[in-house]
């Protein structure tokens, strides 16, 4: 009898699980987070189209303008997700 897997899963994460699982994205250990490690983030967190998430979230938080997400705009990065449906406080 085959099992049954659902399409998705509407899992509640709270503020400190999405700032794990964007900080475990930064593969190269440099502290920020880039466009190719953004992009496997909201991969893993199920965007239907990641590539504009990343766009949109460095808008919202890149705010240095560096093209990436240092530690100290994780914050904003996690609000952004939060805002967008991501987590559950």
């Amino acid at each position: 009898m085959p099992l049954y897997t659902p399409k998705s899963i509407n899992l509640a994460i709270d503020e400190e699980h999405l700032k794990a699982i964007f900080k475990e994205q930064d593969t190269d250990g440099d502290g920020r987070l880039s466009k190719a490690e953004l992009l496997k983030a909201f991969e893993k967190l199920g965007s239907r189209n990641p590539g504009w998430r990343v766009r949109r979230s460095l808008h919202h938080a890149d705010t240095d303008g560096d093209g990436s997400i240092g530690l100290n705009e994780l914050e904003q990065l996690v609000k952004y997700a939060v805002k967008q449906g991501y987590g559950v406080n």
